[in-house]
């Protein structure tokens, strides 16, 4: 999805901070991060479930980074 504002005939695109989906990432990578370093994790927690933890907040980082250089290629061949 590309993210342009309209102003008259000028097109200015949103950076990528102001996006919903860095936000959301954002939030995703952090929350596990958190539990999985065990700083918001309940006593008890298995070596497992902090991997996991670790594993999603991969996973958020990676799907923003590929969604953000999707709309990147797209804008460049919009350009040309």
């Amino acid at each position: 999805m590309i993210h342009n504002l309209a102003w008259g005939n000028k097109t200015m695109k949103k950076p990528g901070y102001k996006t919903t989906e860095f936000w959301l990432s954002a939030g995703a990578m952090i929350i596990g991060l958190a539990y999985g370093s065990g700083l918001i994790a309940e006593a008890g927690t298995s070596g497992i479930e902090k991997s996991i933890a670790f594993v999603a907040a991969s996973l958020a980082a990676l799907g923003y980074s590929s969604s953000r250089a999707a709309t990147k290629a797209a804008e460049l061949e919009n350009e040309k």
